[in-house]
Order: structure tokens, then C-alpha cells, then sequence
């Protein structure tokens, strides 16, 4: 783990370019929170981060999201969100884990959530694979209209959520970034529904896919340093 001053550092820099990002959008900065990705860091660096004002964590395994909420208890303000594939056999420690769950992408899921936890209904994103990737979760952009009418009413569907190919330059992930804006569109449009959040963007393209349109950005190497296994 890098030193907390570090950290702190890191993470006034990364909320510097969002800053510019905004700007370059004519947005406001306001319109973009940023998520930590805290995987595999230990509780004292989101601890630092913390201390340097970041107010929402995302974590990619249930059980690692239980430990850390646990020793992370005395800061109550803290946002927590499942960016991780989720089992349905875990549903219920999401359910009483995390204040979003980002990963979304098939109705049993949302059934099996909404059981757990009717009212207030859990605010959801809608994992989207937006590329076809085999070797990725997240819903078919052409199942994406079907899933949205299983899961509304069940669960509160807040937007989509997309990790883009891997690519040596970010730019490449702009094209990616200007779809799934434009499906959120069109299926805002098909369904009434809000649907205000677009979760896009790490940390090598979060830049650009503000530009883009994105809402959350998930950022963990920019501020804790590459990860440990």
C-alpha cells in the first residue's frame, strides 16, 4: 500500500481531471461522482481516502465488501457499491452490504434482490456487454429492452453500467462509451423511465467517457496504486 499522503494526492488529482473533463463537457463537475474500486487495497487506504474527502467505494466480491464495511464501520457516510459479477446465491449479503448494486444483468437476479429487500427498493444499474466479449458478464445489448421490463417495478433501475474492450489507448474506448450513452437513450425513451446514471469510465479512460456522458466513474489504480495480489 502507497502512504496515505500519497493516496491523498492521487486522489486530488483524479477529481482535478474530472474537473477538466466536466468542463471540456460543459457540464458541471457535480454531474460526475467518482467510485473508488477498492479491490484487493486493504481498509487503511480507503481509510486515506476517505480522509481525503472520497465518500463512495466500489467492490467487486461480496465477501471482501463484508470485511471492509466491518472495519470501516465508524465512518458512516460511506457509499458502497457492488461493481463485481454477483451469484444469486449471494444475493441476500448484497442486499444487506451495498447501497447499489451496478452489476445487474438478468431478471432471477433482480427477482431474487427484491425479495430480500421490497422497500425501499434496491437502486440497480444494468450491466450492459456492451462489445460481446465471451469472457464478460452483463446483459446482451439486444436483451438489454427485456430485462428492463422483468426487472422494473422489482428493483429501482437507476442506468446502465459497461466495461469496454481492453485497449492500449483510450481513445479506443470512446466509441464504446457513445453507445451505451445512446442505448440508455433510446430505452429511456421505450420505457419511461429515468434511467440518469451511466457507470463508465477507469481509470485510463474515465476522461473520456465523461465526455461521453458518464454519471459514475470507477477509479482505482489512479488513486491506490497498482493493486497487490
Amino acid at each position: 500500500m502507497i502512504d496515505a499522503d500519497e493516496i491523498a494526492r492521487r486522489y486530488r488529482e483524479v477529481i482535478e481531471r474530472i474537473g477538466q473533463a466536466c468542463a471540456r463537457a460543459r457540464r458541471p463537475a457535480e454531474s460526475v461522482r467518482l467510485v473508488l474500486a477498492g479491490k484487493t487495497n486493504p481498509p487503511a487506504a480507503l481509510r486515506a481516502a476517505y480522509a481525503a474527502g472520497a465518500r463512495e467505494f466500489g467492490e467487486n466480491y461480496v465477501q471482501e465488501a463484508v470485511a471492509k464495511r466491518t472495519a470501516l464501520a465508524d465512518l458512516k457516510d460511506i457509499r458502497w457499491h457492488l461493481i463485481g459479477h454477483l451469484q444469486s446465491n449471494k444475493a441476500r449479503t448484497a442486499a444487506e452490504t451495498f447501497d447499489m448494486i451496478q452489476t445487474l444483468d438478468r431478471p432471477r437476479l433482480a427477482a431474487a434482490i427484491a425479495r430480500i429487500r421490497a422497500r425501499p427498493a434496491m437502486p440497480m444499474l444494468i450491466e450492459v456487454n456492451i462489445a460481446g466479449e465471451p469472457s464478460k458478464s452483463g446483459v446482451a445489448p439486444e436483451r438489454l429492452e427485456a430485462l428492463i421490463e422483468a426487472s422494473r417495478g422489482l428493483v429501482d433501475l437507476r442506468g446502465l453500467m459497461a466495461i469496454p474492450p481492453a485497449a492500449e489507448a483510450p481513445e479506443a474506448g470512446r466509441r464504446w462509451f457513445a453507445e451505451l450513452r445512446d442505448l440508455r437513450d433510446r430505452m429511456r425513451a421505450r420505457s419511461g423511465l429515468e434511467l440518469p446514471e451511466l457507470s463508465m469510465g477507469m481509470t485510463d479512460d474515465f476522461a473520456i467517457a465523461i465526455e461521453e456522458g458518464a454519471t459514475i466513474v470507477r477509479v482505482g489504480r489512479a488513486v491506490f496504486g497498482e493493486r497487490t495480489k
